[in-house]
């Protein structure tokens, strides 16, 4: 087991909703403090995150990686772009999902996700960040994503892309280190199949979606476990979204999610949700391992 610092993992998710708060200001300085005022986290997985996309309301168009960045000194920040579009003047509009780790990075990945066209649903492009971060217990793929809203088809078409990456990672976990022949761009950097899934799944605790996730998979595989589940068996999810006035809910929901695979149940110490902030239409959630 590699040690690094103490013997706990703090990770933190959270959609940012391009730093606009419930008040509709665009504050990227209170997100980084809402989140240094909760813990000094190792990992901190954000979703929306935008590069200049003045179209989103409330914003003039900054570049939230690079002033998140600036903020979160000593992180090494890794971000996924799923919307790629002209801005109008000349440059590009970038939004997506965002790492930031104080633990040693290995290899990264930026998936796309599924798009089928469905001619009378809005939806948009959609990604899973994918990057290997080297923990107390050894490397980990840590995924963040943040799936379709409007259309449960195209929901289950992405789960079923995370799940197959899954698999992909653990049949890659097997590979063997060569020699030096195969250096370069073949040096084969870890793919473990211990994993973190979390992120704004858009869809509440009671969907069958959820179950798409922790369905098992073939032999050898470890499935993904609800980690609030694991903590609280016998309670209902906690909100993460509606417990502030938003139109997307018409009551409290759970929709934000952290999933683990099982191998990492026993190292799980505690699940939390911040409940009071303002800063985003959701509520950051977080885990803690020891």
């Amino acid at each position: 087991m590699l040690l690094i610092g103490d013997n706990t993992l703090k990770l933190l998710s959270w959609n940012i909703q391009w730093g606009r708060g419930i008040d509709g200001q665009v504050d990227l300085a209170r997100i980084v403090d809402t989140i240094q005022r909760i813990d000094d986290f190792d990992v901190i997985c954000l979703q929306e995150v935008a590069i200049r996309f003045p179209g989103l309301a409330g914003s003039c168009g900054e570049d939230q990686m690079a002033e998140l960045a600036s903020c979160l000194q000593g992180y090494t920040p890794i971000y996924g772009v799923a919307t790629d579009v002209p801005d109008g003047s000349g440059g590009r509009s970038q939004f997506g999902n965002a790492i930031f780790t104080k633990l040693p990075v290995g290899q990264v990945w930026r998936h796309l996700l599924p798009w089928a066209a469905e001619l009378s649903t809005p939806s948009m492009q959609r990604m899973l960040l994918e990057a290997v971060i080297i923990t107390q217990f050894g490397p980990v793929h840590i995924m963040t994503t943040h799936l379709e809203y409007y259309s449960q088809h195209q929901r289950n078409m992405q789960i079923q892309a995370i799940r197959d990456r899954h698999v992909e990672a653990c049949a890659m976990s097997q590979r063997l280190y060569l020699n030096e022949e195969c250096g370069g761009t073949f040096e084969v950097f870890p793919r473990p199949e211990t994993a973190i899934l979390c992120g704004d799944m858009n869809f509440p605790a009671t969907a069958p979606e959820r179950e798409r996730i922790l369905a098992p998979f073939e032999t050898g595989i470890p499935r993904f476990q609800d980690v609030w589940s694991v903590l609280h068996p016998d309670q209902p999810h906690i909100a993460t979204v509606g417990i502030h006035p938003v139109d997307f809910v018409d009551q409290p929901a759970c929709f934000d999610f952290i999933f683990i695979t099982e191998n990492l149940a026993q190292q799980l110490k505690s699940f939390n949700c911040d409940t009071m902030t303002e800063a985003s239409d959701h509520q950051p959630v977080w885990v803690e391992f020891e």
